[in-house]
């Protein structure tokens, strides 16, 4: 495993110290897991940002409405679910 140093408030690494006790975790995994979880929330965030933003274009939301629909008869081609 490749590793970096960070450096953190000594608050923090104490945090990180009671978490990783309580959770029988190592440190590293969980800022890891904090980092990630962070990353997720920031997609999240933006992609509903760029989704107001075209619903705020009335052209571009029947554009993307319409393309939808074109994706869901795709999905209608016929064939039985097993």
């Amino acid at each position: 495993m490749d590793t970096a140093t960070v450096r953190i408030k000594k608050e923090t690494h104490d945090l990180l110290r009671t978490l990783s006790e309580k959770r029988h975790a190592a440190m590293v995994d969980l800022v890891d897991e904090a980092v990630a979880a962070l990353h997720r929330q920031y997609v999240l965030e933006e992609t509903n940002k760029a989704y107001a933003a075209l619903r705020s274009d009335a052209e571009a939301w029947q554009e993307e409405q319409q393309e939808r629909a074109v994706w869901e008869a795709t999905t209608s081609d016929g064939t039985e679910a097993e």
